[in-house]
């Protein structure tokens, strides 16, 4: 008797494009984070946005954690 064996080949890659996007996502998430203390919206609010640090204040702990000394 004979057996067949079956070869089952799958190719489950993840596409370069979903990788650069995310990568650029990051990125400027970091960028963002890391810069911000009060910059960012100071383009929209003016002076007041360096008084609030409204992004500093929201990624407080993430800054901690990525390494970047706040006070």
């Amino acid at each position: 008797m004979s057996q067949s064996k079956e070869i089952i080949i799958s190719k489950s890659s993840i596409p370069i494009f979903a990788i650069v996007l995310l990568a650029m996502i990051f990125v400027a998430g970091l960028f963002v984070v890391g810069f911000d203390q009060g910059h960012i919206f100071s383009l929209v609010i003016g002076e007041e946005a360096f008084a609030d640090l409204y992004i500093h204040e929201l990624t407080h702990d993430m800054r901690h954690a990525a390494g970047f000394p706040c006070h």
